[in-house]
């Protein structure tokens, strides 16, 4: 079987040239959103990543255009679902950012471990997740480019927060921000860069260990929200005062420095 490379339309990539001004989004500019779902094969690894773009209808190019990779949660293995965080991924492509979300699970996949040290038994389920983002990085690299890659934001939701956490951990030199929204196991970086935020849930604390200290905080510059917002209302299912919620803190961390 053979899977599709990567491949968006020459309408659709948005680059700016020699460029080397940090940003020149439009945060209250709102584009119509183009979605696109397609398959790319990592032959390392003989597994196939289906990713889903979300891109700003535009006839201009977005100058320095930056790029967000998303990460959902656990879902079971059940697949086909690409938009199940449209009201982020849509509202972020809507701002001008080319987006990306990454499908880490197939029906193939073994279940994720839930008895055990989740910590360790999960690792390597965190670790596929950690190497679906680098190659769909690079990839990307190769097909757009001139995207803005020096800013990269990583956003993940619970197990995929965790994805992002040891993305994080293991290639902090590639991500200019991340932003996990309530991963619970793996431990967030302890560092200035990458910048961290963490939304956190109302119901479900993280273990031990993954976040960081009030002094850890104020030291690296951390940023860990708490909300009022359940784990489960974190992805489509929320209502919209909680996706508005979510989407506000997120598109206001994008436009801090």
């Amino acid at each position: 079987m053979q899977y599709k490379k990567v491949f968006i339309p020459l309408s659709a990539l948005l680059f700016l040239i020699n460029c080397s001004v940090k940003k020149n989004i439009h945060p209250d500019k709102d584009y119509e959103v183009k979605r696109d779902t397609l398959t790319i094969f990592d032959q390392s690894r003989n597994r196939k990543i289906p990713v889903a773009y979300y891109l700003p209808k535009t006839n201009k190019k977005i100058p320095n255009q930056q790029v967000i990779i998303f990460n959902h949660g656990y879902g079971f293995n059940k697949g086909g679902d690409y938009f199940v965080y449209s009201y982020l991924t849509e509202k972020l492509a809507s701002k001008g950012y080319f987006t990306v979300s990454i499908q880490h699970e197939q029906t193939t996949d073994a279940p994720l471990p839930v008895e055990g040290n989740l910590q360790l038994v999960r690792r390597p389920f965190w670790q596929n997740g950690s190497d679906n983002i680098l190659y769909v990085l690079n990839e990307l690299k190769k097909t757009n480019p001139d995207l803005d890659y020096k800013h990269l934001t990583l956003i993940g939701h619970s197990n995929g927060g965790d994805m992002v956490a040891l993305f994080g951990n293991q290639h902090p030199n590639l991500v200019y921000k991340m932003i996990t929204m309530d991963n619970r196991r793996m431990f967030l970086p302890r560092t200035s860069i990458p910048k961290i935020y963490s939304l956190r849930s109302n119901d479900y604390p993280a273990d031990e260990g993954v976040l960081p200290t009030e002094d850890e905080q104020k030291k690296y510059h951390m940023i860990i929200q708490p909300t009022s917002i359940n784990h489960g209302h974190m992805d489509n299912k929320g209502s919209e005062e909680e996706k508005k919620t979510l989407n506000d803190f997120v598109l206001q961390y994008l436009k801090e420095g």
